[in-house]
């Protein structure tokens, strides 16, 4: 399928885009100003900020019955599909575990995060047995996650402390206003992908048809250009997973992660709100924008020189230049996709996903390079989720070895569909559909509990960051 142009980022399409998404978010996040100087103003604000603070542990015992088994098909078929589109699966995770199971909102986010951890790793492993479709270099672009996954990483800070402050029907509005717009732009690049497929597949069909009248007939036609054809190789699956692994990434990677975690541990033990509480959290920045630095740099440079000696190949898979506001806009997209990730208890593949397929990344590739990231970023907060004891071990065992053969399967299943039909776009109309269903659910619970909010008259507002912790 190498005759495909898998797209590339369209700027007027990409900037009308973003400024959906900014207006959307403008009048929600000025719709909470409101509503917040509104209970204000009749000096009811801490009563009601008591009321909502309130946070009950409820943690149900594993056992089999009609929840657990629910839960559980529930779970692999979101694992499977949602690593399979790079997404993880979170938005469809969270609701899951609250209203089928009866987990309460924290737990059901530390759970989804163990979920997105397990079918992230399995699908991970997979991926590095498989060899790249038409190229001779690693299925997972190192240099792109090396590229996002710092900013991936802050942005689930950014997002963790902003849904402390931010009242849950902004959440859900602006949850809402952003998967309905990723799931949409996904669904009509597949379509356009689907119909070059289509076009393709006709061309080599029309080609084999005129191949063989041809050589209709006895007489033999020998091509003066003819070479003859050397067996080529077949590579083992360790010689794939040797080529597959690049240390010098993965050990940048794992630098970041553990940067990430000590800074979160001290967070943790801290007092909140306290001077040094800060100190550790304005660190996060620097760490993240320097790895980012230094790999956007790099590909600027290489990409800048690859141009001057009139060579347009890319330096990765992405079919971008990487120039100054390409980059600016993928920091500002791992950014948001980190932040969405914090305040859903998602991996941030949600923004990630579609941003791969975006920048012209084929959607093999992203999906294996969106689901390395999301290790890395489930990972770290499935261990400071552990220290914090937000979730029952029992349990959390039970949903990761559920993910683990879900990613497993929905990866295998679908490579060999795509495979069989040779249409990679089948990606991501998974992509898009579990986004949408992701919409769906949280717009569903979330506009819910926002009703039930409105009628027990609890706050509406901004909540303060330090009294509600």
């Amino acid at each position: 399928m190498d005759g495909i142009s898998y797209g590339f980022i369209n700027s007027s399409g990409t900037k009308g885009f973003i400024s959906y998404l900014l207006a959307a978010s403008s009048i929600a996040i000025a719709a909470a100003f409101f509503v917040s100087s509104k209970y204000s103003s009749d000096g009811s604000q801490s009563n009601l900020l008591a009321a909502s603070s309130k946070d009950t542990r409820v943690w149900p015992e594993l056992e089999l019955n009609w929840r657990t088994i629910l839960a559980t098909i529930i779970g692999f078929l979101g694992s499977a599909f949602g690593t399979v589109g790079g997404v993880g699966g979170g938005g469809i995770f969270v609701p899951m575990l609250n209203l089928i199971v009866g987990f309460d909102t924290k737990a059901a986010a530390a759970l989804s995060k163990c979920m997105i951890m397990g079918a992230s790793a399995s699908s991970v492993w997979y991926n590095l047995r498989v060899s790249h479709p038409s190229k001779e270099v690693p299925i997972i672009d190192y240099n792109l996650a090396l590229l996002f996954q710092p900013m991936l990483m802050l942005g689930i800070t950014i997002g963790v402390e902003l849904s402390v402050v931010f009242p849950y029907w902004l959440i859900t509005v602006l949850i809402i206003f952003l998967f309905l717009g990723t799931s949409s732009r996904s669904f009509f690049k597949g379509i356009e992908m689907w119909k070059q497929e289509t076009m393709l597949k006709m061309e080599m069909e029309k080609q084999e048809q005129e191949a063989k009248s041809e050589f209709n007939g006895n007489d033999v036609i020998i091509d003066s250009e003819y070479r003859p054809l050397l067996p080529q190789p077949e590579k083992s699956g360790l010689d794939i997973l040797l080529f597959n692994i690049r240390w010098k990434g993965i050990l940048v990677l794992m630098l970041v992660w553990s940067s990430f975690l000590l800074l979160q541990i001290l967070k943790n033990n801290s007092e909140v709100c306290s001077p040094f509480y800060w100190v550790v959290n304005i660190l996060q920045f620097p760490i993240a924008l320097s790895v980012f630095g230094w790999e956007a740099a790099k590909l600027w440079r290489e990409s800048r020189e690859r141009r001057m000696c009139g060579n347009w190949e890319c330096v990765c898979e992405a079919s971008i230049e990487f120039r100054r506001w390409q980059l600016l806009l993928c920091a500002f997209c791992g950014l948001l996709g980190g932040t969405v990730g914090g305040l859903l208890g998602s991996g941030g593949g949600f923004i990630l996903g579609p941003l791969l397929l975006e920048i012209g990344v084929i959607p093999q590739v992203a999906s294996a390079t969106a689901t390395f990231v999301m290790m890395f970023s489930s990972s770290l907060s499935v261990v400071e989720f552990y220290f914090l004891k937000r979730f029952p071990i029992p349990y959390a065992l039970y949903l990761i070895a559920v993910s683990v053969m879900a990613g497993f399967w929905g990866q295998f299943f679908v490579r060999k569909l795509i495979k069989i039909l040779k249409r990679p776009s089948i990606i991501i109309f998974i992509l898009s559909s579990v986004i949408f269903a992701s919409a769906l659910t949280m717009g569903v619970v979330g506009t819910e509990k926002s009703i039930f909010m409105i009628k027990q008259d609890e706050y509406m507002g901004f909540l303060d960051f330090c009294e509600k912790y």
